[in-house]
């Protein structure tokens, strides 16, 4: 119990988050008393599953104090957002709490209550960041979602120290890219040790290869792919917007980004099935052993380190920041906020103050949660070996994309026009071009 007693007394400078909502900023002037029921959506899950580990002890312990107590309800995770806009849209005063995202905020914010005197040194800054409109907090981070380098570390070991292994490197490198390379440790690679790495595990460039293709590359058309393109674009200095707020996606540093897929998916160095991968065709081809490695979502490592589930894999997991010049992860964060319409706005910003302690994300985090709290990450490893390295890399390498009211249709529309050019279906050029004007359109330009 020492740990939560250390959280305690850290909880005391924590304490000044008191997120309060506004007064006076409610659309329907209903704040409520302050204590009763709190109604709150969340999404089913391993999201769900851990706030419902922290409603409980709120219920039983501080939620008593408060004289309040939390209801969560549990929408479809495929249609929770489709639900929440529809009563958002008419004013709903249903639930006190709304489930948001960083990808959602900008959209939701006229409908929430923006949050008081947030204190975002308890939290990843990219995290805190992410979920604010116009300068002001309006969502409470919860989970925060990014990208590493999983890689094998018994074959890269091997690259690394072998003679024979070194020297067909070089040749292979030579003839894929023009440059005699040596290899690297993972977490020095640009994009270019990436793809020569993914050449020589590929048994088209190296037949005495361990594994059929040095890499999974997800190529498939869907948003969340294109969360995953935008480390490649980000590392390379770019942006979907210039300093000026133009559309930039026409970019030196986008058809760098392009070339790397269009390069690794052309070149044979992953599966041809790759243009309908997403997140559980790279965790098949890295379990399997049929890759070496692959960028993915952190929350992969617990199964590819996992002796049941992933026996070729688990003890042989390295993990690395994602490569580049710039080593850049994209994160975007869960987030819970207060509706603007609700009847008890008063007892909802009680109860978000609890969720802001690290007493309560030590909660979420043993539960299975990625709470961004970094103190409580890497309190926590023993639950998941990953958190240390989301506090490591979400402190340094990390970026969120705009906040803009159409920003999960951004996503879709980038995976929309950039995914067949990806696989080298037409034009990059004419593929960028389309994105570019699209997203002109989007944001009003």
């Amino acid at each position: 119990m020492k740990k939560l007693g250390r959280w305690a007394r850290a909880g005391a400078a924590v304490a000044a988050l008191a997120l309060l909502a506004a007064c006076g900023t409610s659309g329907s002037g209903a704040q409520g008393s302050g204590t009763g029921t709190v109604k709150m959506v969340l999404w089913p899950g391993p999201e769900g599953d851990a706030m419902a580990k922290v409603v409980s002890a709120y219920n039983n312990g501080q939620g008593k104090k408060d004289h309040i107590k939390v209801n969560m309800t549990l929408l479809s995770r495929a249609d929770t957002f489709s639900k929440e806009a529809t009563l958002m849209t008419s004013k709903s005063a249903d639930f006190d709490v709304y489930f948001t995202a960083s990808y959602l905020v900008a959209q939701h914010a006229p409908y929430l209550v923006p949050l008081q005197k947030v204190d975002a040194s308890a939290y990843f800054p990219t995290a805190a960041k992410s979920l604010q409109v116009g300068g002001k907090q309006v969502a409470l981070p919860l989970d925060v979602s990014n990208h590493f380098l999983f890689y094998r570390t018994d074959l890269i070991t091997k690259l690394q120290s072998d003679p024979a292994w070194k020297a067909a490197y070089g040749r292979i490198s030579q003839q894929l890219l023009g440059q005699k390379m040596t290899p690297k440790a993972p977490a020095d690679w640009t994009w270019n040790d990436f793809i020569a790495t993914a050449a020589f595990f590929s048994k088209k460039y190296n037949p005495t290869s361990p594994t059929k293709f040095g890499t999974a590359l997800q190529a498939k058309n869907l948003l969340y792919n294109a969360m995953i393109w935008d480390d490649v674009l980000w590392s390379y200095g770019g942006n979907w917007l210039d300093s000026s707020g133009k559309p930039a996606l026409t970019s030196a540093a986008a058809k760098s980004a392009m070339n790397v897929y269009r390069t690794v998916y052309t070149k044979g160095l992953t599966s041809p099935d790759s243009s309908q991968a997403e997140f559980p065709e790279t965790q098949a081809a890295l379990t399997s052993g049929n890759a070496a490695f692959a960028v993915q979502w952190a929350a992969g490592y617990a199964d590819l380190d996992n002796k049941t589930k992933s026996p070729t894999t688990a003890g042989k997991i390295g993990v690395a920041p994602v490569p580049g010049d710039k080593h850049m992860t994209h994160v975007h964060a869960l987030a819970v906020a207060i509706n603007k319409y609700g009847k008890n706005q008063s007892a909802a910003a009680k109860w978000m103050t609890y969720l802001s302690t690290p007493e309560a994300m030590t909660t979420y985090a043993q539960a299975g949660g990625i709470p961004a709290m970094p103190k409580v990450l890497s309190a926590e490893k023993a639950v998941n070996p990953i958190y240390p390295f989301v506090a490591r890399d979400l402190a340094s390498n990390s970026f969120s994309e705009p906040a803009l009211p159409k920003t999960f249709d951004i996503y879709s529309m980038l995976a929309q026009n950039l995914s067949g050019a990806w696989v080298g279906q037409g034009s990059t050029q004419e593929a960028l071009e389309k994105a570019n004007s699209d997203l002109a359109g989007l944001v009003g330009q």
